[in-house]
């Protein structure tokens, strides 16, 4: 697993400046504004730094840019980065300035001076978030980057704040590095067997084999694996750090390791990205590993169903009649619409065993939802207002884009089969909304439940301010954020 760049916090030492090595990075505020440390690299930089806060090209940077002031003379060091951000930077700001340092971190160390920045814990994990790399399958040498020193007023209170955050950081890389291995090495065998492998953190994992799919009637699960060689899989992973009458909060993944789209198959183009498919099962994944890391004071049940959508002489075919552990039948549209069918059985053992407080389910589940808001912003469909707004709150704290959708009636009404109780598509127009509107079938009226369609947001072709191109790991910090907000207060 890739693991966060370790970060030492310690008391400035201004003395020490001129013989550092590698890269030294100085906050520069509204107007030009330099702390100590700052003044003390100008001053050894014979003013360089004061005339590049004066300029325009300063002036135009935006709160949380940076600036590269190459070889910098009178330092040993390599390169003098300025970033603009002011002392009282708020969290989202303080975490993209961290991500434009976490991006040039230098082979030969990083000495930040946060003199004076109330939200230098922030910086440090917006710096630890983009320095991610996934090299697992590169070949030849790699360099990590060299060690990375925090310069701060009071280092020990800034390290007991940047303590949670580090396991937020696990926890997102764990998503990312989930979502970046190809099929053919994440296979539902060895997804299985990382989760299994949290046990060692304090989760209880359990791992339902088809024998017990069968057994429950989870014949809409069934369906989707049938045509791959892969064996699918339920994996039940519990956290119980809360009150033991607590009931726990559920959440749920969508885990197809590998999506052709079955007999419906996809376009060759662009088909190598359906590795990132379990996408939202990565998620629930990370943010299990999350809150064992932390020890977090609340009760959650993470499961994931785990399958791979292979066409094959036993794959299910349009036209099929699949029956799900809920008892309800699915006639079978298109065979590319399966996430949704993965999501039903599991759902509903979610809600039959743990009878939980409330559900929130994450999936790659429409590529209508990235006509809909893009790649800025998963989508959101819910039953509650108040579970809603909660999420609502918790993504926009963290920075992760979230927008609600509309659900009703006259979508619901689309879904209607002629042989059976339910088709699984209702048509291009509104696909992401008849998605949502089929999940909604399978939650039992007094759940409090949440629909997030992560198509856009969980893997991504560009950088992001937090990311390299790739996964994101979005979620994992909005729904920890959640669980501390709703349970944990």
């Amino acid at each position: 697993m890739a693991h966060p760049v370790p970060i030492q916090f310690r008391d400035p030492d201004l003395e020490a400046l001129a013989s550092l090595p590698g890269r030294i990075v100085i906050l520069a505020g509204e107007g030009g504004a330099l702390g100590p440390g700052a003044k003390r690299v100008n001053k050894l930089m014979r003013g360089a730094v004061e005339r590049y806060v004066a300029s325009d090209a300063f002036a135009k940077m935006k709160q949380g840019d940076a600036q590269d002031l190459a070889w910098p003379a009178g330092l040993a060091a390599d390169a003098v980065q300025v970033v603009r951000l002011d002392k009282r930077a708020d969290v989202t700001t303080a975490r993209k300035a961290g991500g434009s340092i976490g991006a040039k971190l230098g082979k030969a160390g990083t000495t930040v001076l946060a003199d004076g920045l109330l939200r230098a814990a922030d910086l440090s994990f917006g710096l630890v978030l983009r320095a991610y790399e996934f090299t697992a399958h590169k070949t030849g040498e790699h360099t990590p980057p060299g060690p990375v020193t925090f310069m701060v007023a009071g280092p020990e209170a800034v390290a007991a704040a940047a303590s949670p955050l580090a396991a937020l950081a696990e926890g997102v890389f764990f998503t990312r590095d989930l979502v970046n291995e190809p099929a053919n090495i994440l296979t539902t065998d060895d997804f299985a067997a990382r989760l299994a492998a949290m046990q060692e953190l304090g989760l209880e994992v359990e791992i339902l084999e088809e024998a017990d799919l069968t057994k429950l009637g989870m014949g809409a699960l069934l369906g989707v694996g049938q045509g791959s060689e892969s064996p699918s899989k339920v994996v039940v992973m519990q956290w119980n750090g809360g009150p033991k009458d607590q009931p726990p909060f559920a959440l749920v993944g969508k885990g197809v390791v590998f999506d052709t789209g079955g007999i419906s198959i996809k376009p060759a183009g662009g088909m190598e990205e359906m590795t990132m498919d379990m996408g939202g099962a990565g998620v629930v994944s990370g943010v299990m590993r999350t809150l064992a890391l932390r020890g977090a004071k609340a009760n959650v049940v993470g499961l994931v169903g785990i399958v791979e959508n292979m066409p094959d002489g036993k794959a299910i075919r349009p036209g099929d009649v699949l029956t799900s552990m809920k008892g309800d039948t699915i006639e079978v549209i298109n065979t590319d619409a399966e996430g949704r069918l993965v999501l039903a059985d599991v759902m509903w053992y979610a809600q039959e065993r743990f009878k939980p407080s409330g559900m929130i389910n994450l999936a790659t589940l429409t590529g209508a939802i990235i006509v809909a808001l893009g790649h800025e912003n998963t989508g959101v469909f819910s039953n509650n207002d108040a579970l809603c707004n909660a999420f609502l709150k918790a993504a926009a704290a963290e920075g992760e884009g979230a927008w609600r959708m509309p659900m009703g009636e006259a979508y619901d009404a689309k879904l209607k089969s002629r042989i059976a109780d339910m088709m699984n598509v209702g048509g291009r127009d509104g696909g992401a909304i008849t998605a949502a509107q089929f999940l909604a079938r399978f939650v039992k009226p007094e759940v409090p439940w949440c629909h997030l369609d992560i198509a856009g947001t969980a893997l991504l072709k560009s950088d992001t301010a937090l990311a390299p191109k790739g996964a994101t790991g979005w979620g994992v910090m909005a729904l920890n954020r959640l669980i501390k907000d709703m349970y944990e207060g």
